[in-house]
């Protein structure tokens, strides 16, 4: 499924409306990025611009102007057909397609943008782009908008610089109903791949073996990561951002997955922590139901009209109650959520923005409060406790027990809907389907 050029034609509507009449915006795809000698980093054009666009060809800059009629056009700067350079690299879409393809009213090379920008720039109010970036694109800007000052007397550049981000970032943070319907596509995908994981682990794999079963899934499935995937047996787990992921995965321990594909652009993110030999030890059990209970209570919370944060508050409050249960903290509850002792195990938010990007664009709060949810928005909900191996103040059968259950949540005038589903995490089920695999 792709979504259709009227779609983005749409994108731009909205953001030529919310510009106003008499003005410029100029959006600028991500430079390409190298790797090592002669070798690339696979391109993926920048979300934004391809949010309005749908375009995903380096050295492209779209540009959209509005008029006093409240008409406006969309240009698109492009590399140009190239016969050499596209049986070295591939096809383009070049000045033709830009227009035939992806709906642009007007399109130029890529090498004219410094020379065609200053006439679009001349006697416009407003200039929206993307303030601090980039930092080359910045420079540019200015010397444009030097340029058209200095060189036409009786006109002149925008008076106004208006930051393009906090208007796209908005319009992104709202999901339509075909963005969720590629976003369940990624999520599904995301599912499974963590299925097959819980299927195939053995005692003795290497982290890196597992990680090789998930890529599998999303390679069948024409999707790549949607960011570097973290595959920590035993007390690995308990670093947040592990990413090494080249230990044995041993028998006894637990092993914690957070990955997830990106599917025509749109991104997933799952998190399951399960053990290597299929069967949890009592004290990764008792850990486990407390970090379930409180993503339960967490996703509950996803309902529009509530605050962003009642997530992470109802969360917090059964790590807590838990914690102080199983006597790895002591005190009273509420005093302890109010000290933020439970960081010493749980150390970060229990969600983020989800969409183009895994950690999503969009504000969090609006002036001093926290943003209410609305329909359509899409946050992770990624409870955890983490023991570190060295935590002296807990006993011993405690330490290097790390656990983390992430989904992707939809709020919606119906209730939470969990894009996610499709990969259990409920303790019986996840034995089953592992006994399951070995029979």
């Amino acid at each position: 499924m792709k979504l259709p050029q009227a779609d983005f034609r749409h994108r731009r509507d909205r953001l030529a409306e919310k510009m106003g009449p008499n003005s410029i915006a100029i959006i600028a795809t991500r430079e390409e990025m190298y790797r090592n000698r002669d070798a690339d980093y696979k391109f993926r054009a920048d979300s934004s611009f391809f949010y309005l666009t749908g375009f995903a060809e380096p050295e492209a800059v779209a540009v959209i102007e509005t008029f006093e009629d409240d008409d406006y056009s969309y240009s698109l700067f492009c590399r140009e057909r190239n016969r050499e350079m596209e049986i070295w690299n591939g096809y383009r879409a070049g000045i033709d397609g830009a227009i035939e393809d992806y709906d642009a009213d007007e399109a130029y090379a890529i090498d004219l943008l410094d020379e065609e920008i200053i006439e679009k720039l001349l006697n416009k109010e407003r200039l929206y782009y993307r303030i601090g970036h980039n930092a080359a694109f910045d420079a540019r800007v200015s010397q444009w908008i030097k340029q058209a000052d200095g060189e036409h007397r009786h006109q002149s550049a925008p008076a106004q610089l208006v930051q393009l981000d906090r208007i796209v970032d908005e319009m992104r943070l709202v999901k339509s109903p075909q963005e969720l319907e590629l976003m369940q596509i990624a999520a599904n995908i995301s599912a499974e791949a963590h299925t097959r994981a819980m299927q195939m682990v053995r005692p003795g794999m290497m982290e890196y073996a597992l990680e090789a079963e998930l890529n599998y899934i999303f390679g069948q499935n024409g999707c790549v990561p949607s960011y570097n995937s973290i595959v920590g047996g035993g007390a690995n787990a308990c670093i947040l951002h592990y990413v090494e992921n080249n230990q044995p995965l041993k028998d006894g321990d637990l092993v914690l997955i957070d990955a997830a594909c990106e599917y025509e652009f749109y991104a997933s993110d799952i998190t399951r922590t399960f053990p290597v030999n299929g069967k949890f030890s009592a004290e990764q059990k008792a850990l486990y139901e407390v970090v379930l209970a409180s993503q339960y209570a967490a996703i509950d919370a996803v309902r529009i009209g509530n605050s962003y944060r009642e997530p992470h508050e109802a969360a917090v409050k059964i790590l807590t109650e838990g914690l102080v249960n199983l006597g790895l903290l002591k005190g009273d509850v509420n005093e302890l959520i109010k000290t933020e002792a439970y960081r010493q195990f749980y150390m970060h938010g229990t969600g983020h923005w989800l969409g183009m990007d895994v950690h999503d664009v969009g504000s969090y709060k609006k002036g001093e409060d926290w943003r209410q949810y609305e329909e359509g928005m899409v946050v992770t909900v990624e409870p955890g406790l983490y023991i570190a191996p060295d935590d002296e103040t807990v006993d011993e059968k405690w330490r290097g027990i790390g656990i983390r259950i992430e989904d992707d949540v939809v709020a919606t005038s119906k209730g939470p809907r969990v894009l996610t589903a499709n990969v259990v995490k409920d303790i019986a089920d996840i034995e089953h389907l592992m006994a399951q695999a070995k029979a």
